[in-house]
């Protein structure tokens, strides 16, 4: 159904051209007329037409301010001018409002019939187009809480990866490098720094997820992340590393305002802690210090940023190189590793151009045991008290700068090869073992999860780790070492076939001869022919 407006003066010719369109068109158009422009936009409001064909010269308003002021209110209305002026300016100034034709009179029928279709189609494509739109928003709304739950689920447990959080962003359309948590914790009601009955509440906030999400999302430009127990986190994204007091300021007023209007909505009581921008990467660091806000104050809404919770560092420390430097010694990351060590020691070195040697010495053994403390937990290895007993002579013995920047790169870069090589070396036993197992039961009906408990590993670890390291899978390896044993059998044996399938771990005769027909090109009778 299509909704047209004929807008002219002229009776006769409105008469003439609802003939037309309902002649051609039939039940198909839905057909209104004013007379006058001012009666042109009255009919507007009200008929939201989908065509409309309007005559310039008409009494009052004329048809071009007329359709320049429907266009304010009926934007999606496709024009046809039709006028007996055909001069420029008005063609022109009809051109400048997006008009679809101008058709000057006396009409042609076969001409008001070819641009009405042309009308039609354009407005049966905006239409689909309008419908497209609404599905792929209808399923985005949809999916797009599972998106913001996986990123927040992600950060918080800090188990992503860069490219992880990079995939979040591209997908939720997060611009910004930075960003702050806020922990909204629910109960019953507040004593003292907590909430009351919060396994209760946290059945309610279920029941009310929606809800207080689309609230949330009234206040803040954010994303939000299921309910944990009784609480919910929230991401809001921020251009800028740090936030002046005048917009915290403003931020907390927003949250008190926000926990308001979530009682209202569910009758039930809000907390809300903030933490500190950081990031995206180390917003689970952010979330923390929302929780740990609430703790240390009685407040319904709590900035960390307010409170003496974090650590204060003198100005000028490199605080931004310690994280990534202990993540890069975690990861087994040498290149990244040596090149933040370089930049903290040579920070150091600076430091200790004073003759202050000992702050120094503290502060590389310091990092040094917290890098082998990683390197303990990471790499598998087995840890030894009395393995660093000669650590502080030795630090002590260092006269300069330079040497004890040296002395420090070393342990740490000693650290990070250290979880590599043990990671290795550890795949390397798992991988022996299992084979020396296979090697010694391959005649037997073994399994992937058989040979996963003998190694104390899961299935599904295991055939990752053989892959990656044999370059086969279980079945592959194990099948190998059965035809190569057959091999071996029909050509220095008098065994039979048989005797031969029952002996190298095969119950099927059948099966073992199409397997070593796979795997040789020919049956194990032709194979035992040659010899």
């Amino acid at each position: 159904m299509y909704r047209v407006m004929l807008a002219d003066d002229e009776g006769i010719v409105i008469d003439s051209t609802k003939f037309i369109i309902e002649k051609e068109f039939g039940n198909t158009c839905q057909v209104e007329f004013a007379k006058s422009g001012r009666k042109m936009i009255e009919l507007a409001e009200t008929f939201r037409p989908d065509i409309a064909i309007v005559d310039i010269h008409m009494p009052g308003i004329n048809g071009i301010d007329a359709i320049r002021e429907m266009q304010r209110f009926s934007s999606n209305t496709v024009f046809i001018v039709m006028s007996a002026y055909d001069k420029f300016d008005y063609a022109k100034e009809a051109i400048k409002l997006g008009v679809l034709e101008y058709i000057t009179k006396p009409m042609d029928k076969t001409k008001v019939i070819s641009v009405l279709k042309k009308a039609m189609e354009q407005i049966d494509s905006d239409r689909e187009k309008r419908s497209n739109e609404l599905l792929i928003k209808e399923k985005l709304e949809t999916v797009e809480p599972i998106i913001e739950n996986g990123l927040i689920y992600d950060i918080l447990l800090q188990e992503h990866f860069e490219e992880d959080i990079d995939n979040y962003r591209t997908i939720l359309g997060i611009e910004e490098s930075y960003g702050y948590m806020m922990a909204i914790v629910c109960g019953d009601s507040q004593e003292g720094n907590h909430m009351t009955n919060a396994i209760g509440s946290s059945v309610k906030i279920s029941g009310k997820y929606q809800e207080i999400r689309e609230g949330v999302k009234n206040f803040f430009d954010c994303k939000i992340g299921n309910v944990m127990a009784n609480k919910i986190a929230v991401l809001i994204p921020q251009k800028d590393p740090q936030m002046e007091l005048g917009l915290r300021s403003e931020l907390i007023d927003r949250a008190r305002e926000m926990a308001r209007y979530l009682r209202k909505k569910t009758d039930i009581s809000f907390r809300v802690g903030i933490g500190g921008v950081k990031p995206l990467k180390e917003l689970g660091d952010s979330y923390k210090e929302a929780l740990n806000a609430l703790i240390a104050t009685t407040g319904s809404v709590a900035h960390a940023d307010d409170l003496t919770i974090n650590c204060d560092y003198e100005d000028g420390y490199p605080k931004a190189l310690e994280k990534p430097l202990f993540e890069a010694v975690g990861k087994g990351d040498l290149n990244e590793t040596r090149v933040i060590a370089e930049k903290y020691a040579d920070w150091m070195c600076q430091k200790a151009a004073d003759g202050d040697l000992m702050s120094m010495r503290l502060k590389v053994l310091e990092f040094s045991l917290y890098a082998e403390h990683l390197a303990y937990q990471n790499g598998g290895q087995t840890y030894r008290y009395s393995s660093r007993n000669n650590y502080l002579p030795e630090i002590m013995a260092l006269e300069t700068p330079m040497e004890i920047r040296e002395w420090f790169i070393s342990k740490v870069m000693a650290a990070c090869s250290d979880v590599i090589s043990k990671r290795q070396e550890r795949s390397g036993n798992i991988i022996k073992t299992a084979k020396d197992y296979i090697d010694a039961h391959f005649d037997k009906d073994i399994s992937l999860d058989d040979v996963s408990k003998v190694v104390n590993i899961s299935p599904y670890y295991f055939s990752k780790i053989f892959k990656e390291e044999s370059g086969l899978n279980f079945i592959e390896y194990l099948t190998n070492i059965r035809i190569e044993k057959a091999k071996n059998l029909l050509e220095n044996s008098n065994l039979s076939v048989k005797e031969i399938c029952i002996s190298c771990g095969y119950s099927d005769p059948n099966y073992f001869s199409r397997s070593f027909k796979k795997n040789v090109g020919v049956t194990p009778t032709e194979y035992k022919d040659r010899f």
